[in-house]
């Protein structure tokens, strides 16, 4: 039974959503934080400035005390609409973990998916509503 590995930590996993984009967060208290995406920390992985700040609002402005592990899988869409979905899944996770967060973070719109997504091409069209030019003659 030494082979066995004991995974005695306890997480909460929460799932964020924005147009085609789906983070799968996993958050653990610990002593140091850390935020791991895609297996790539969060630093490396979101390169710009707003995309960082993006994703650490609901740890930022919920909770500034606590410290979190945080880890996270991504996929789908654009790097900000990802961006925006581990905010909402890392926003979903907390609340689970502490219910007096949500309404501060629900009140910052973090619990809110937002489910605008590209609208589809319909026949006869050139694009989702752009027709082909009329001409009378």
């Amino acid at each position: 039974m030494a082979t066995e590995k004991k995974t005695t930590e306890k997480y909460i996993e929460a799932i964020g959503r924005r147009k085609t984009s789906t983070a799968r967060v996993r958050i653990t208290e610990s002593s140091k934080a850390t935020f791991l995406v895609n297996d790539r920390d969060a630093k490396e992985y979101f390169q710009t400035e707003d995309q960082r700040r993006l994703v650490q609002d609901p740890i930022v402005k919920g909770k500034p005390g606590s410290k979190w592990s945080v880890e996270v899988h991504v996929s789908g869409g654009g790097i900000h609409s990802q961006a925006e979905a581990v905010r909402h899944g890392l926003s979903r996770a907390l609340t689970e973990s502490e219910p007096e967060l949500r309404g501060k973070l629900k009140t910052l719109g973090f619990l809110k998916r937002d489910p605008r997504a590209k609208e589809r091409r319909k026949f006869g069209l050139k694009k989702a509503r752009k027709a082909p030019q009329w001409s009378k003659r």
